[in-house]
């Protein structure tokens, strides 16, 4: 079945763009990458962005603005949806970030299908950039097919999952945020090396703190440990205390002002040392070098800065000596010109995906052709 329907919208009539905002409230990377989809769907069209039982100021993060509609209710903002999609107005663009393959995680992929369905049968247009999985189910697959079918961009942010579900591949969102990359930072004015680490991991060893702590001395760097993700606070806490370094401290609230202070440290810094993929991304877009030095075996950073051009970010310490951390250390330090060359070749990368979701929302899609699951 093909066709727009028989009554387009009227020429000249709003576009309305529906897109999801929800995400993790207590992690600032999450605000991060889907800021950066708000920005390139702003000057489309009338936003209808949903953000559930989000805190104060989450909204005004994202970068939504007052001739912007946020709704907390989910089946308000559906049924807007689908009066829109029936005008012939509506588009639809998924939200980026980790998606979970289970039953529960695939809720929006599933709950979506009719509107996604009326919609492009009425001349809409669907999106899907930036996105990854964490796991690749097979049922959870089957089940994500319908919402791929429907969709005329299918961008993933890493190659495993572009692998596993089809589509391309282009970088994370979260690398177009920033100042964006630069190699003319005077080395005196980085003088930090930032230090993050997940709460939901083993906690790091004696020599990986040992390690830190000697290359930073050698190195004459001031050592910052912060908190861009709430649930990583006592981690936080407790990493400042085993490596005598200063605490960039979060209570959840005020997500912009903590935003700003993290990337006024991101700015001076050095080397940035965590296992959370987005204070790696905020910290390189801002100048500095990431490295992961994992005490547990996810491929998922490797993964995500692949796709835009860098490899060899995460190093697994969690059996490295001291002597062997600030040999990675040091090695690290030393490709940071070359990570700031790669980084700004994924920003023009994110350019020539921005351009073609404005040609795909803001001119004339392609009518749809609705296949069998």
């Amino acid at each position: 079945m093909s066709g727009r329907g028989a009554e387009p919208a009227q020429e000249g009539a709003t576009i309305d763009i529906f897109v999801p905002g929800v995400g993790q409230y207590d992690n600032i990377g999450d605000i991060i990458l889907r800021r950066q989809l708000i920005a390139w769907l702003k000057p489309l069209g009338r936003l209808h962005v949903y953000v559930g039982a989000s805190p104060e100021g989450y909204a005004e993060s994202l970068g939504v603005g007052d001739d912007d509609v946020v709704y907390r209710s989910f089946s308000a903002w559906y049924r807007a949806g689908l009066a829109r999609a029936w005008d012939g107005t509506a588009h639809y663009v998924f939200k980026p970030g980790e998606i979970q393959l289970t039953l529960i995680g695939m809720k929006e992929h599933v709950v979506v299908l009719p509107l996604l369905a009326l919609l492009r049968l009425r001349g809409g247009s669907v999106v899907r950039v930036g996105s990854g999985s964490r796991d690749l189910a097979p049922l959870p697959r089957l089940l994500m097919r319908p919402s791929i079918a429907l969709s005329q961009i299918t961008a993933w942010r890493d190659g495993t999952t572009a692998a596993y579900l089809g589509g391309e591949v282009m970088p994370d969102l979260a690398f177009g945020e920033g100042v964006g990359p630069s190699t003319d930072a005077a080395p005196e004015a980085r003088d930090t090396l930032v230090v993050s680490m997940r709460s939901d991991r083993p906690e790091p060893g004696a020599a990986w703190i040992a390690g830190i702590r000697r290359f930073a001395a050698e190195r004459g760097l001031r050592i910052e440990v912060v908190t861009q993700v709430l649930r990583d606070r006592q981690r936080s806490r407790d990493l400042a205390a085993a490596l005598d370094a200063d605490l960039a401290d979060w209570d959840g609230s005020d997500h912009g002002g903590q935003e700003d202070a993290l990337r006024a440290i991101y700015a001076r810094t050095a080397l940035a040392v965590s296992d959370r993929l987005h204070v790696l991304i905020a910290a390189s877009t801002e100048g500095a070098t990431p490295i992961a030095l994992l005490v547990d075996g996810s491929g998922k950073i490797d993964r995500h800065f692949e796709a835009a051009g860098v490899s060899g970010v995460a190093v697994p310490a969690s059996e490295l000596s001291e002597d062997e951390i600030v040999t990675a250390l040091s090695a690290a330090l030393q490709r940071g010109p070359a990570v700031q060359e790669s980084l700004a070749d994924a920003r023009l990368e994110l350019a020539r995906v921005r351009e073609r979701v404005e040609l795909l929302i803001g001119g004339v899609p392609a009518p749809v052709e609705l296949v069998d699951a």
